[in-house]
């Protein structure tokens, strides 16, 4: 979240160029991903999702982990937590966060593979 506040959509400075599109010339579904979520940040949803359509559903999968994250550990430090059901919960949610989020990509790597 960080990153996407610190680097400017205007300028384009990413440091992190896409390998797969420097490689191949093609873009690669996470292309634009960088751009989108400073958008975002800025609250210029509409253009994020012309540099990339799966933009907000990432975006708020690492928001709602973050937070997530944060209340956990604010929970724990409280005491009075069973950290193993912590543990499970954690990993159920965040299992079926990420197959939300990140499905589309999966899609698209499996219809390239065949």
């Amino acid at each position: 979240m960080g990153y996407s506040l610190f680097y400017s959509p205007d300028e384009n400075r990413y440091p992190v160029p896409c390998v797969h599109e420097k490689l191949t010339g093609e873009p690669c579904p996470s292309c634009g991903l960088s751009h989108a979520f400073s958008l975002i940040v800025r609250g210029r949803i509409d253009e994020a999702l012309e540099w990339n359509s799966y933009s907000i559903r990432v975006f708020i999968f690492f928001a709602v982990q973050l937070f997530m994250r944060i209340g956990l550990a604010l929970a724990t430090l409280k005491g009075n937590i069973d950290l193993r059901r912590v543990g499970v919960t954690d990993a159920a949610v965040s299992s079926v966060m990420t197959l939300a989020a990140f499905y589309p990509f999966l899609r698209m790597l499996w219809i390239s593979m065949f």
